[in-house]
């Protein structure tokens, strides 16, 4: 599981705290009242510590029952643009105002929070409209919302979850139901003119009404990322009855042609309907990193420089350095792998053991497996997906193979012990990982170094005569 779709905007209504909308109900009990935390920054946070991405699911169109506290609130403000059908209030495509209003809560979630998308659903006309459906319309939406997104963050990705047969095929009938020709959903438009990065089509159906139309969702991509919507809520008993044989039919088809897959929706896969959990346990067993946004930017992190291995009984400690970037996004990312040969494949799926961590370091417990030392390989990754090569940790000469692996410089982050090989000397020299001086202090068995950044440096003693040695590594860590 490399991404999760959270609904951010309701009904008009909202789980963080917005400046255009009120707070949802569905946290604190009463709409409009605060729960007392943010339900947004939260899920973002737990996401980024698992090497997930967070995408903002913003209903567009709908906006509640039109006697629901979002509703009434948004018709009092603008009457002009907000529509009554079948006891339900929708935003007016046509309204000049809407696209603004969907825009402007989409720049609010992007400024504020650290997402990696924006997911618009129910971005069509309702099935009950009555009158003539222009896409043109909705198409102004999402570039509105597209433009505005872009201006901010780049590396956000837009995407949306048209239904799930985007037209008549040549052979098979959309049966009347299609998101171009029925509710003014130009989702294929949209690839082909860059607005949206990823879909990920509502496939709710089975045989004819969904291998086809996935094959034409797949030839119709324009190089973006297609992501196949499975309905695994059609297992409950409530609803459909469909075999597990269905899905698991549906997995394979969709990874044979490239796709991605998505779950609709996370209650029906963590109850585990039919033993749809077990099914995804092995069929998704390794990790996938994210398909990378090659047509917004292509040119890959360089590699880090160096990567360190401290091995201890508990397991290692993994510390790399010198990556840059070359995006125009902030906060490099890092994957690692992990192999019992000296090559660690990154290719291979089964050696990715951490993807997108943020930090420069990590533990790894039991790095021993059947009683052989592990090899580990880090990439930088930047927010745009682009995997620098790798770095590789340092493999022995023949003759040092036995030996202990020397352990860092300890120290507290306020205070080092110099080793005692740097008693004789006169200055000692402390420099980054790359061997740039930063420091020279008069040698003293415990040195202060509270005015260091958290990182690796290099302790060096210098001699009288210039000549320098070097004592070791340290890493502040606070």
């Amino acid at each position: 599981m490399n991404t999760v779709l959270l609904q951010t905007r309701i009904r008009a209504t909202t789980i963080y705290p917005s400046d255009i909308e009120p707070w949802d109900g569905c946290l604190s009990g009463k709409p409009g009242v605060s729960p007392g935390y943010d339900a947004l920054q939260f899920a973002i946070d737990e996401c980024h510590k698992r090497g997930m991405e967070l995408h903002a699911w913003v209903v567009t169109l709908p906006i509640g029952n039109w006697k629901s506290y979002g509703c009434q609130m948004l018709r009092r403000r603008y009457p002009a643009m907000v529509k009554h059908i079948g006891g339900e209030g929708y935003l007016t495509p046509e309204a000049s105002q809407t696209a603004d209003y969907l825009s402007d809560i989409c720049r609010e979630i992007t400024y504020r929070y650290d997402i990696d998308g924006i997911h618009l659903d129910y971005i069509r006309y309702p099935e009950t409209w009555r009158g003539f459906k222009q896409a043109g319309y909705i198409t102004q939406i999402v570039r509105k919302i597209h433009d505005t997104v872009k201006s901010y963050k780049p590396w956000v990705k837009i995407s949306c979850s048209p239904i799930g047969k985007y037209d008549n095929l040549s052979r098979y009938s959309a049966r009347g139901w299609s998101a171009n020709g029925t509710v003014a959903q130009d989702a294929q438009g949209w690839l082909r003119q860059g607005l949206m990065d990823q879909l990920y089509p509502m496939m709710y159906f089975q045989g004819n009404n969904f291998y086809p139309f996935a094959i034409d969702w797949k030839e119709q991509s324009y190089g973006r990322t297609i992501v196949s919507g499975l309905g695994i809520y059609m297992l409950h008993p409530k609803e459909r009855n469909w075999p597990i044989t269905e899905i698991e039919r549906q997995l394979n088809v969709t990874r044979q042609l490239g796709l991605g897959h998505c779950y609709f929706r996370a209650k029906f896969l963590l109850d585990n309907i039919k033993g749809v959990f077990r099914l995804v346990e092995d069929f998704d067993k390794y990790p996938s990193l994210i398909p990378p946004m090659t047509w917004a930017h292509s040119i890959p992190p360089s590699a880090p420089t160096a990567l360190y291995v401290e091995r201890t009984p508990q397991g290692d400690r993994l510390i790399w350095y010198g990556a840059q970037n070359r995006s125009d996004a902030p906060n490099l990312l890092y994957n690692v792998y992990a192999a019992n040969d000296e090559t660690v494949d990154i290719e291979n799926p089964v050696n990715l053991i951490a993807s997108r961590q943020t930090d420069t370091q990590l533990f790894v417990r039991h790095s021993a497996a059947n009683g052989q030392t592990l090899q580990y390989a880090i990439t930088a990754i930047d927010r745009y997906g682009n995997e620098s090569n790798p770095v590789r940790s340092a493999i022995l000469p023949k003759n040092e193979a036995n030996k202990k692996t020397p352990a860092f410089i300890p120290n507290d982050g306020e205070t080092l012990a110099v080793p005692q090989a740097a008693f004789d000397a006169g200055l000692l020299v402390i420099s980054d990982i790359q061997g740039r001086e930063i420091r020279t202090i008069i040698n003293h068995p415990k040195i202060n170094i509270s005015s260091l950044k958290d990182g690796i440096y290099q302790l060096r003693s210098r001699h009288k005569k210039g000549i320098q040695h070097r004592l070791g590594y340290f890493i502040v860590k606070r």
